[in-house]
């Protein structure tokens, strides 16, 4: 089967997907979009296809089968739905939309088509991160009782006026930028969200969206799990702690300029006293988007929805949406 691909929005994420099919080697990148069409041309010269400004001319060509909307959050859902009433398989970049009405709608029209859907959550496919799933998988650390997690940057100059700093072209702020990542690992890990208690703040920047994000969460599995997202931490950071009955996860960095990837496994001494711990290095740079960009081929080929797959998106943009009501309301609210 032949992957015919068009990459809409050529920033920061757009490269990344670009490089992944580059480095797989699967898949032909016929066509990259951007309002700004040097950047389009830029990725396009660098990675093949052709260069173009107007996503609707792309999503309709009969030659492309897959898109991939890596743009401002404003424009995800009608992009994403275009793409799929055209009949191409597509990833959406994470937030899935911003908010649930649109990841409802983008949904709708996989649905009615009977299409692959899949969210940008990468951070699944991170080496430490997959390698502490199959771990709780396999009962290693027995019934996981708490998840904690710390994810941020300190910002830059300049940040105030970006696109995400922007309540219409975002959605929301650091919740809905980096907090989703860390919603959609709870719920991997940790089972399906039923109720949260949270509060958003902005501390620091002159802006209309928050930069920072505290939550406590349920889930159906009666795990316990509490987060920090922020935009002022000042050194980039990112933090995921599991602890089961018999032990603990702890996997710390994402590589490059968050710090080498590493994987803690802490296995509880039942007589007391220190754990028996060993440390796993993964050394190499971030190939997330590589395995995540394998993952969602497969998935197409085998006609199944992919890991990180649209629901996964619509319910994490459900968290979100529940932590902006509990910290609206300061009361604890229960997602049905």
């Amino acid at each position: 089967m032949q992957f015919n691909v068009a990459i809409i929005g050529a920033g920061l994420i757009g490269r990344k997907r670009a490089a992944a099919i580059s480095k797989t080697g699967i898949g032909s990148l016929r066509a990259v979009v951007d309002i700004n069409k040097d950047a389009a041309k830029k990725l396009a010269t660098e990675f093949g296809g052709e260069a173009e400004s107007d996503w609707r001319k792309v999503v309709t060509r009969k030659d492309i089968n897959i898109v991939i909307v890596s743009t401002i959050n404003s424009v995800l859902a009608p992009i994403s739905i275009a793409a799929l009433e055209s009949g191409k398989h597509v990833l959406c970049e994470k937030p899935f939309g911003r908010n649930i009405k649109e990841a409802e709608n983008i949904l709708k029209a996989a649905s009615k088509k009977n299409l692959v859907i899949k969210t940008g959550f990468n951070h699944r496919f991170h080496p430490a991160v997959w390698k502490a799933k199959q771990i709780v998988d396999e009962g290693i650390i027995g019934r996981l009782l708490i998840i904690r997690s710390r994810y941020g940057h300190g910002g830059r100059p300049g940040m105030e006026k970006e696109w995400r700093t922007s309540k219409e072209l975002c959605g929301g702020g650091e919740l809905l930028d980096q907090g989703v990542h860390v919603i959609d690992l709870i719920r991997w890990f940790g089972g399906e969200i039923t109720e949260v208690y949270g509060k958003v703040e902005t501390k620091f920047w002159d802006i209309e969206v928050e930069d920072n994000a505290f939550a406590i969460l349920k889930t159906d599995k009666d795990v316990t799990a509490s987060f920090h997202v922020s935009w002022t931490n000042w050194k980039n950071i990112f933090s995921f702690e599991i602890f089961g009955e018999n032990g603990y996860l702890t996997i710390n960095g994402l590589g490059g300029n968050y710090g080498p990837e590493t994987l803690e496994i802490g296995k509880r001494q039942k007589e007391g006293g220190r754990p028996n711990i060993e440390v796993i290095d993964f050394p190499s740079d971030d190939i997330s988007w590589e395995r995540e960009w394998l993952e969602f081929v497969s998935a197409i080929k085998e006609n199944r929805q992919p890991i990180g797959n649209g629901l996964d998106g619509l319910k994490a943009n459900k968290v979100v949406e529940a932590i902006y009501k509990s910290s609206k309301l300061n009361r604890v609210i229960v997602i049905k």
